[in-house]
């Protein structure tokens, strides 16, 4: 979107964000209808179709009450980048703004939200890199990568572990790509421009949160969580869905390979989804542009009124 957020004519968007389970989509639906705002998911999973039980995706009636974006974009086997996403979310941004509603983003990914909302840029990658990055790995240990990342680019070897062959990778990846050092992209993360964004999070004691994730596994299992993985396994993405460590989705199709037994395969869903939501937690809070909110047994539900009160103070 060439327009700048938040700068000229263009009011900040508005955000509502926390960690998984905490209750944003249906509170989010409620604040998108008061607000005339329509939502752009900012979640990294809800891009995928026939993912939806597994994923707590915004059911048929819930779009119906308020148009919703960037769901069902790519089939789950299909490589979907946060530079894809970004630029979807930004021509959604345009799109909505252009039919004079406001944008409201929904979601639980701190860098699907900062990619829309500032200027952040995430370059593409290259399969053939990649493999070629890999097999070297594969000779001298992550590591031994590590230590050649060291020598280009010791800025972003220090921010990565050496047993993180995947980062190390990637950031060495990004430098043959670009002619740059991995390092080099990050320099926007630590800036967080106020007039970009209004923003709200969702945010639950521990304990509390814990239970409701225990809970919300044991419903969408109600739900038919278990025959959704079997059908995308009988679809082919079976092996994706192990590979990827899509939560839930992974333990799941485990189980029905006989790997795991269904108590194991929820009890790993549990588990993984609560290390989830704390890493979550910890990225937004992060950005001081967040006001936080509490919610309690009942949910997010009762802290609508606050929460548009505080988003209303944006300009427009």
């Amino acid at each position: 979107m060439a327009a700048r957020q938040g700068s000229g004519a263009e009011t900040p968007l508005l955000a509502l964000v926390g960690p998984t389970a905490a209750g944003k989509t249906e509170a989010g639906i409620s604040v998108a209808e008061r607000l005339g705002a329509e939502i752009v998911s900012v979640d990294s999973m809800l891009v995928y179709r026939g993912m939806d039980v597994g994923t707590a995706k915004p059911t048929a009636e819930q779009r119906a009450r308020v148009p919703h974006h960037l769901l069902d974009n790519a089939e789950p086997s299909e490589p979907f980048s946060v530079a894809r996403y970004q630029d979807l979310a930004r021509a959604a941004v345009a799109g909505i703004r252009s039919r004079g509603r406001r944008v409201l983003l929904v979601g639980g990914s701190a860098l699907y939200e900062r990619a829309v909302v500032d200027d952040l840029g995430f370059p593409g990658t290259d399969p053939d890199t990649r493999r070629d990055l890999e097999a070297e790995a594969a000779v001298v240990g992550a590591t031994g990568l590590h230590e050649r990342l060291a020598a280009s680019d010791p800025a972003a070897a220090a921010k990565i572990e050496p047993g993180n062959l995947r980062r190390t990778v990637r950031a060495l990846e990004v430098a043959e790509l670009t002619g740059q050092p991995f390092s080099s992209f990050a320099e926007g993360w630590d800036v967080y421009e106020a007039d970009r964004v209004r923003a709200a999070g969702i945010w639950m004691p521990a304990a509390l949160l814990r239970t409701r994730i225990e809970e919300r596994v044991a419903e969408m299992l109600e739900r038919g969580w278990l025959d959704e993985v079997r059908g995308l396994v009988e679809r082919g993405f079976g092996a994706w869905l192990t590979s990827a460590q899509a939560i839930g989705y992974a333990e799941l199709a485990r189980h029905l390979a006989g790997e795991l037994t269904l108590e194991a395969a929820i009890a790993g869903t549990v588990k993984r989804t609560r290390t989830l939501a704390r890493r979550q937690l910890a990225f937004f809070r992060r950005d001081p542009r967040i006001r936080w909110f509490e919610a309690g047994e009942a949910g997010a539900e009762p802290l609508v009124e606050d929460v548009i009160e505080h988003l209303e103070t944006a300009d427009g």
